[in-house]
């Protein structure tokens, strides 16, 4: 988009009008944020009606946030449980997954447009640094870590998909170019799983490991999703997950479960590079059949959650404070949680605390640290200021 006006023509003739601001692309969500949208469609009742959001998708952000949560509670109480493993370690196969193919479809319109690289920054940049730093300091004061370092080239705990989704959106527009992009993306994630030089920063192995996923996601359509919600996939996805359990429950005191985390190469598992390659390509093919199966049983409509969709990134980053206090405090220390009834008990637990941390009131009170204006750090675009001059002088 130009900043420039046309100069006059040798008649007198006024200045072209500027260009109307850019739409989205279908699908995708305006870079605004709530407010500005709220906003805009107060001062313009004439207009045409907002977009609405899709329930399907706010309702697979949170039920994905939800295992999220689920699968953390259970870290310190699946060594004793063999059935809870075998749960933890079938979550952790698609939960990520589905999640980063969701972040990849709404990140389809993402290109270098001014206002799109300030969200890219107050969005996930400015969140990065903050809950970088909480959780470093968090861990050194309240965990006893006194050499707890605070370094933004080494994620701790949850911020590593921060990073992730940022390098993952700002290669956006290379991925639109190249004519391969999938099997290319599949190429540099096997790359990286043999790569033990890679290394830690940035927790680059997750970044490239995970990658296919948010390719995959750019390049799906609504179509797509249409697919894996007809009856005959969800009757399908049944007698699936049930033969995944059998299997987990198999692999689990065989297999190595670090494989599901995407965090370390091949070398560093302990197996040839060769042996990490065949394995990846399995744990992909597994990992995109059980998403399925948690896409086809995603609610269509509305329920009391769909609106704590739009909330999930706060009960992500907020839960982490309070798994890790417990951990810390010694709360799983108790004997009676190790028992089924004290893990299902964990389990609501984790399950009322991140749908609580995804409610409005908690976006309200920590909004400016997850979606700062900082309209301070940035030069206004040319074009929208003249466009609302060109508003107050109509």
């Amino acid at each position: 988009m130009t900043n420039s006006l046309r100069p006059l023509g040798n008649d007198g003739s006024h200045r072209s009008p500027l260009p109307p601001a850019q739409r989205p692309a279908d699908g995708v969500p305006s870079p605004r944020s709530p407010r500005t949208a709220a906003a805009a469609g107060a001062a313009a009742p004439g207009g045409p009606p907002a977009k609405q959001r899709d329930a399907f998708f706010d309702n697979a952000k949170y039920l994905a946030i939800l295992l999220v949560a689920m699968g953390h509670s259970w870290e310190p109480l699946k060594g004793q449980s063999r059935i809870l493993e075998t749960a933890y370690t079938i979550v952790y196969a698609f939960h990520m997954p589905a999640f980063i193919i969701i972040s990849g479809y709404f990140s389809r319109g993402f290109d270098m447009r001014p206002d799109r690289l300030k969200r890219l920054v107050t969005g996930i940049v400015v969140p990065y640094v903050l809950f970088e730093t909480a959780y470093s300091l968090f861990n050194r004061w309240v965990g006893g870590y006194s050499n707890q370092a605070i370094s933004l080239l080494d994620p701790y705990y949850l911020t590593w998909f921060l990073i992730a989704l940022f390098v993952w959106r700002l290669t956006t527009p290379l991925w639109k170019l190249v004519r391969w992009p999938i099997p290319l993306a599949l190429c540099i994630a096997l790359l990286a799983s043999v790569s033990p030089q890679i290394g830690d920063d940035l927790d680059l192995q997750r970044v490239l490991q995970f990658l296919p996923f948010f390719v995959l996601g750019l390049f799906m359509k609504p179509e797509h999703f249409q697919l894996v919600r007809r009856r005959e996939v969800r009757i399908l996805s049944v007698p699936i997950v049930a033969a995944a359990l059998v299997v987990g429950y198999w692999a689990v005191p065989r297999m190595n479960g670090s494989w599901f985390f995407h965090r370390d190469s091949a070398q560093e598992l302990g197996v040839p590079w060769w042996t990490g390659v065949l394995m990846m390509l399995a744990l992909y093919s597994c990992s995109l059949v059980l998403t399925a199966c948690f896409f086809a049983w995603v609610p269509r409509r509305a329920f009391w959650f769909t609106a704590l969709g739009a909330g999930t990134l706060y009960g992500y980053l907020l839960h982490g404070f309070v798994l890790k206090a417990s951990q810390y405090g010694g709360w799983f220390d108790h004997g009676w949680l190790h028992k089924p009834l004290g893990e299902i008990l964990v389990t609501l637990g984790a399950a009322v605390l991140v749908t609580a941390l995804c409610t409005r009131p908690v976006q309200r009170i920590f909004r400016f640290a997850m979606e700062p204006d900082m309209a301070w750090a940035f030069k206004r675009d040319a074009a929208e200021v003249a466009r609302e001059r060109a508003r107050a002088t109509a």
